[in-house]
């Protein structure tokens, strides 16, 4: 059944969508949101669709949605024609579809593909005269076509400001989401995904799409034969030195651009680059297209197009899809936004006809609005919808955090949409007392308005609120009063007498938690204000209502969740519109400023009226914000647009969460100490052995939690986190806004409680799985920001009780690639270990040992060697030579004396590390495993490949066994047998191992990995040069973000990518470039390796050699200057010179 009704009659259109080609059909199909498919029956013939139109929904408009049966300009204003001939209240036609762009390559107007543009005039360039040797548009008045109507100029102006355009944009782009998603759903077999930025090629305009060494074909540099006219770029080899680089696609991820201005529309599709430039110029023309010229004069048009080519002869067919589906898209998003003159005419004249007795003008809030609203057109939006006259009562209830912005979109509704009201009425939810006290001023309006409705004068006589508010009632549920709109905002204490919830949760919570235990469960023993709203409402079935609450469970009408600001373009906004400061948009400190308020509007306005009264800059501003949080937030301005400061707004909410149960409100506390987002029930499981008894409590079983969670949830301070498929055996966790947890922070806990920020390390350390696990690295992620946060505010120094969770957290961040934390973090450990251990204790030793991995990864061989020794000597005089402690440090030392060169000792200690695994833990073990695969890389090494070979073998065959074919250990074996099988020359087995093993660290590990970087620079042999030159910029880059500039000097993955880029550098003739990173490489392995390695003699010959060869260039290009002059012989002298140097 729809929810909208169907148009009765043709004359019920106003909106139609002109498509000239199928897949542009097909596009904006997707975007309706319903279609009509049996519109028309014997009563309404006329409105039976025709063969090429189709009627449905976008929005609140019913649309008709027309297929061209030809291009070109003639049929365009054929159909058009016809349109206005059956729909007669037709106001405006969207013409959708694809378009050539002019890209002005270089401009701040840059057009990319994959970008649209809005036409609001349009010329045509091909019609004129055809002189000899020249064309002339025909230019005069009469020839030109008409300006748009008034109103649609009106419709379009706000999307000429960059605040329309940005707002635009993201609304498109959320509209595209939903059809890729639909297309997909409906296994729609066109793809409507944006292709690689590697496909977004233009060419300089006079590069001709041409055969370039087909000789007889009648290609020349003028001309195009017919077969290269239809093959493509790639088939035909153009010359990418030919190509034109782009701004955008330089320094940013290419996203959605709208693009505002005039339309070239002809009879013959431009498909040259020169002509394309030189009209553009003549004519102010930003896109080329055919149909638009037809529809123009017949019916008020906006053209809609997505730029699939660059109007020149090069054939790139890959856009098209993707073009029509953002122009349907950004269609949608202009037809949400367009109001039917017809409409509002209609809907106004139904609002006079309401009787007079029931009109009020309209009146404040109590709460000044905002001068400059900002954003929430989709929320906008979905409220006019829930709340638009049907002739029945409508209800809409908008929830959402503190300081989200509830009450500023209400007064921002009514302002907007007061004119289709009767009266409007404010009331003040907090508490009966308020809302009676609101009525009694709504009485006060009606009586000054209408003095002859005598019960309400009557019950402002006898001065009873109970009276005057049951009187105000009364006049909304008259008869003929059914336009009317009551707000009632800031309803939080909530109570629904016939089924409790608070009484639900209070019930559900142990009865320790709450204050007392011997207490009624009653709402009112425990100091509430709560009420059931439900009996101030008007009890007839008509008029609309509007609830604004932080509380989820008030479930009275259409839901209308209010979320934090998405766009940082709109958070930039309100920082700017209340600090009064200019171009934020390019401040990255005013950036920075907002990611941290998160887009909270409350945050931002409360930032923005301090920064508006001091000198302060944003980056000053921000570090008050860390350092001084709580008295920041008390010395800044009040503000009159929220009823409560930002570091007061959510302590009511608070109150009333303590007031029913203590271990959730102390579970907010503790949150303080973890990160802000995915916070899960296994994780502060892991506190329960050693934390307070309220957490034991809370964490007593999954229900118990769920109905703490549930309790923060209604409160609005806690978000219930999507249920994600990767967290596996652990549940889903919650989140808070970042300026509620700032709040937790520095109000909540008015300094550092030390036992809770032990409670939480010990959290997140005792949940710290082993990389033996399946799929560790899940919960690894997950992890990862609450140890970030636990480092951040732990104590200095660690005693016994601390040391383990040091450990624990270094063997977190070193699995996660991050050394530098890693270090610190066993460093930390081992302190405190040597400290109340001893420092040849089997605890301090296996921190000693992994410390000395860490160095051995590091590159830091000298001292891992120490390290390593250390350990062992240690572990065999304490546990025995063959313990599998002691063999796993065997195992490791072995690493060292591979990666030293010294190949004998490590195939040595190898073979005992195996032996001893294969007695202790048996062959298929994951340890013997491991060794397995370190002794595979040393026969590589040594050219024994067969044995390499079946070691891999049966180390990848045990591993995918043990540990599943995805586990990153798993992966590193596959990585391994890559290599080997590329040193046999077997290419395409070594690119699918490759493969598998890249797509799977960077899955597990995510791209920016080491060990996923490491993997990317061995794919090498299978990708062209410019791939592989962008992939080792991006590898370096990396390690340098992950590891730091100085670890990285010493770091042998990285100092392998320098040597491969320098070999790279080097056969493509860039020698300057492959000089400065073989001598990048060469400072780092003589520091890790020694001169006498082998990798630094080659590295020596290889800067030696690129060195002579550019002085003998040098030397060559100056002799030959002077070759006239007879010079020769000495030309053959110094090269002689500089050959025997």
């Amino acid at each position: 059944m729809c929810s909208y009704p169907q148009p009765r009659s043709c004359a019920d259109i106003r909106i139609a969508v002109i498509c000239a080609l199928p897949r542009e059909y097909d596009a904006v199909i997707l975007a309706f949101d319903e279609i009509w498919n049996d519109v028309g029956d014997r009563r309404n013939p006329a409105l039976r669709q025709h063969n090429n139109h189709t009627l449905g929904r976008i929005g609140v408009h019913n649309v008709v949605l027309a297929l061209l049966p030809n291009m070109g300009k003639v049929g365009a204003a054929n159909e058009a024609a016809r349109l206005r001939s059956i729909y007669e209240g037709l106001e405006i036609a969207f013409l959708t579809g694809v378009c050539g762009g002019v890209p002005k390559p270089g401009t701040d107007d840059e057009i990319l593909l994959g970008d649209v543009v809005i036409g609001k005039s349009i010329v045509q360039y091909d019609f004129g005269r055809q002189y000899p040797g020249n064309f002339t548009r025909k230019d005069t008045i009469d020839d030109n076509l008409s300006r748009l109507n008034k109103d649609v100029r009106s419709f379009l102006a706000i999307y000429e400001t960059l605040h329309g355009r940005n707002r635009l944009q993201h609304r498109a782009t959320e509209i595209l989401e939903q059809v890729q998603r639909f297309a997909v759903n409906s296994q729609i077999h066109r793809c409507y995904d944006r292709p690689a930025a590697v496909d977004d090629i233009l060419f300089e305009p006079n590069y001709l799409h041409r055969h370039q060494d087909k000789s007889g074909c009648g290609c020349n540099e003028f001309r195009a034969c017919n077969e290269a006219i239809n093959a493509s770029c790639e088939e035909l080899r153009c010359d990418t030195r030919y190509r034109v680089s782009r701004k955008r696609l330089e320094s940013e991820k290419p996203e959605l651009r709208i693009h505002v201005g005039r339309f070239g529309s002809g009879d013959t599709v431009m498909k040259s680059g020169e002509h394309r430039d030189r009209d553009a110029a003549k004519q102010g023309i930003i896109a080329f297209e055919m149909e638009g010229a037809g529809v123009w004069e017949e019916i008020p048009c906006i053209i809609v197009k997505g730029v699939c080519d660059y109007a020149d002869s090069h054939k790139n067919k890959s856009w098209q899809d993707f073009a029509a589906a953002i122009a349907a898209s950004a269609t949608k998003a202009l037809i949400e936004q367009y109001v039917s003159t017809i409409a509002k005419t209609s809907y106004m004249s139904s609002v006079d006809s309401t009787s007079a007795m029931f009109t009020l003008a309209p009146v404040s809030s109590g709460v000044a609005g905002v001068n400059r609203f900002v954003g929430r057109g989709d929320e906008l939006r979905r409220l006019h919808e829930a709340l638009e006259w049907t002739g029945k009562r409508r209800t809409a209830v908008l929830h959402g955090l503190g300081g989200i912005g509830k009450t500023q979109l209400s007064i921002e509704y009514t302002r907007r949409h007061c004119n289709e009201y009767s009266a409007i009425l404010w009331v003040n939810a907090r508490d009966e007392t308020s809302l009676k006290q609101s009525f009694q001023q709504a009485a006060q309006r009606i009586i000054r308005k209408h003095p002859s409705v005598a019960y309400i004068q009557n019950a402002m006589v006898n001065r009873d609120l109970d009276e005057t508010a049951e009187a105000v009632r009364r006049w909304l549920d008259e008869a003929g009063n059914d336009r009317w709109l009551v707000v009632y905002d800031n309803y939080d204490d909530v109570r629904f007498d016939n089924c409790s919830n608070t009484e639900e949760i209070i019930r559900s919570v142990p009865r320790e938690s709450l204050p007392d235990s011997n207490a009624t469960t009653k709402p009112e023993a425990a100091g509430f204000k709560a009420y059931d709203i439900r009996s101030y409402f008007p009890e007839t079935d008509h008029g609309a209502i509007l609830i604004t609450t932080r509380s989820s469970t008030v479930k009275l009408g259409h839901l209308i969740q209010l979320s934090k600001l998405r766009d940082v373009n709109e958070s930039l906004a309100i920082l700017e519109s209340t600090s009064h400061r200019a171009d934020l948009v390019q401040n990255p400190d005013a950036n920075a400023l907002v990611q941290r308020l998160d887009g909270l509007p409350l945050a931002l306005s409360t930032a923005g009226a301090y920064l508006n009264q001091v000198s302060r800059t944003y980056a000053e501003y921000l570090r008050l914000y860390e350092q001084s949080w709580l008295r920041l937030q008390k010395e800044s301005p009040q503000l009159l647009n929220y009823d409560r400061a930002l570091y007061l707004t959510w302590e009511i909410s608070f109150q009333h969460i303590q007031q029913q149960s203590q271990s959730a409100a102390m579970l907010l506390k503790l949150w303080a100490y973890f990160d802000n987002e995915d916070l899960w029930y296994e994780l502060l499981c892991q506190g329960r052995s050693k934390g307070p008894a309220w957490l034991k409590e809370i964490t007593e079983d999954e229900l118990s939690f769920d109905a703490a969670m549930r309790l923060l949830c209604q409160h609005g301070l806690v978000e219930a986190d999507p249920p994600a498929k990767e967290t596996r055996q652990d549940s889903s966790g919650y989140s808070v806004h970042r300026c509620v947890h700032a709040w937790m922070e520095h109000v909540l806990n008015t300094g550092l409680d030390e036992e809770m920020a032990w409670t939480a390390m010990r959290c997140v350390a005792s949940h710290v799985p082993s990389t033996d696990h399946h799929e560790f690295w899940l919960v690894q992620r997950r992890l990862l920001q609450h140890a970030d946060r636990c480092i951040k505010i732990a104590a200095t120094g660690a005693g016994e009780e601390e040391a383990w969770m040091f450990h624990k957290l270094g063997n977190l961040y070193s699995a996660q690639g991050r050394l530098k934390e890693a270090e610190a973090m066993y460093e930390r450990s081992l302190q405190g270990k040597e400290k109340a251990l001893g420092p040849d204790h089997t605890s301090t030793l296996d921190t000693v040992s992994n410390i000395g991995f860490l160095y051995l990864r590091q590159g830091r061989l000298k001292e891992a060697e120490a390290i390593y020794k250390r350990a062992l000597q240690g572990k065999e005089k304490a546990l025995g030579p063959d313990h599998t402690s002691t063999l796993d440090t065997v195992n490791n030392l072995g690493v060292l004396y591979r990666m030293q060169g010294r190949l004998k000792e490590a195939e040595a200690t190898y073979e005992r590390a195996l032996r001893g695994s294969e007695t202790a833990l048996g062959p298929d073990h994951t340890s013997t495993l491991s060794t397995v695969n370190n002794l595979g890389i040393l026969y590589r090494m040594q050219g024994r490949l067969k044995e390499a070979e079946a070691t891999y073998e049966r180390s990848l065959q045990g591993k995918e066994t043990a540990l599943g074919p995805d586990h990153t250990s798993t992966l590193s074996t596959v990585n391994n047998l890559g290599i080997l099988y590329g040193m046999q020359g077997r290419l395409k087995e070594a690119e699918a191992m490759y493969e598998r093993a890249l797509q799977g660290f960077e899955k597990a590990l995510g791209p920016n990995h080491t060990l996923t970087l490491k993997v990317a620079t061995s794919t090498k042999s299978k990708v062209d040069s410019r791939e592989a030159n962008v992939m080792y910029e991006r590898a370096l880059q990396g390690y340098e973000n992950v590891l730091g500039p100085d670890a990285m000097t010493t770091y042998v993955p990285a100092l392998n990518t320098l040597r491969n880029f320098g070999s790279l550098l080097e056969d493509l003739d860039e020698n300057d470039r492959a000089i400065a990173n073989y001598q990048r490489a060469h400072s780092g392995i003589l520091s890790v390796f020694g001169s006498q390695n082998e990798r630094f003699i080659y590295t020596s010959g290889k800067i030696g050699a690129l060195q002579l060869c550019a002085q003998e260039k040098d030397v060559s290009l100056s002799l030959k200057e002077t070759a006239g002059r007879g010079s020769n012989a000495s030309w053959r002298r110094q090269k002689g010179r500089l050959q025997r140097t």
